[in-house]
């Protein structure tokens, strides 16, 4: 997302990123990759809830609670315009660019 932020900018788009990492970690994060957009802290995944990303993950058998990678094009009124889930990172910004361009 950082690397197509001019792009994102052009189209009136704003880029948000959310996590369940404690500001300090984001922070980090935001230090060491340079993002440029703001990242949101939801501890207690109640935002990660209500967008259907918290979920059962599974990891070398183990089975825990975690976010699963998505990524939402909302408009201005708080509508969402597309969703896409279990998205990879390489995948986020061409389909984002498809859906804007639509």
């Amino acid at each position: 997302m950082r690397d197509a932020l001019q792009k994102l900018k052009k189209k009136n788009t704003a880029v948000v990123g959310i996590s369940p990492d404690a500001p300090g970690k984001q922070k980090k994060f935001d230090t060491k990759y340079t993002l440029g957009f703001p990242l949101l802290s939801d501890p207690d995944h109640v935002v990660a809830e209500k967008y259907g990303v918290w979920a059962e993950k599974s990891m070398f058998g183990k089975k825990y609670m975690g976010i699963v990678r998505s990524a939402f094009l909302i408009d201005e009124k708080g509508k969402i315009i597309a969703a896409w889930y279990k998205i990879s990172p390489k995948k986020t910004v061409p389909e984002l660019m498809k859906a804007l361009n639509e």
